[in-house]
């Protein structure tokens, strides 16, 4: 379980997150939303994670293969419909190295198996408790 702590006060909309391990993030709204924009919006925060995800799990898998790649470069687009309530997650990602086109198959691959990508595209539930 990962368990996340965030905290709000009178700063519109200046939200500071801590992890469990002490680290800490801060996330805000744009100025044209009413915020600051002292830190990554909400939205810019799910991207990133699924982004980060990414990058972490090709990393492991390039390694572990022992491939020549120096660089890995990611790009995600995230866009929510709210008439039709879908939101779209589209990745671009650069890897510079000794690679063929084998090997960039499998990496495509392996991007759709970051745990990130497993939990946006399966089935959530969010439980609140107000105390």
């Amino acid at each position: 379980m990962q368990t996340i702590s965030a905290k709000i006060d009178t700063r519109l909309y200046r939200t500071e997150i801590t992890s469990a391990s002490g680290n800490i993030v801060i996330a805000d709204e744009p100025q044209d939303m009413g915020g600051k924009n002292l830190g990554f919006s909400p939205a810019e925060l799910l991207a990133s994670s699924l982004a980060s995800c990414t990058l972490i799990t090709l990393r492991m898998y390039i390694n572990r293969k022992g491939w020549d790649v120096s660089e890995i470069n990611i790009k995600v687009d995230f866009e929510r419909d709210t008439e039709h309530n879908v939101s779209s997650f589209v990745r671009k990602i650069e890897v510079t190295g000794e690679i063929d086109e084998t090997q960039r198959q499998k990496l495509h691959i392996i991007a759709d198996k970051c745990p990130i990508h497993k939990i946006l595209t399966h089935t959530n539930k969010i439980l609140t408790t107000l105390i």
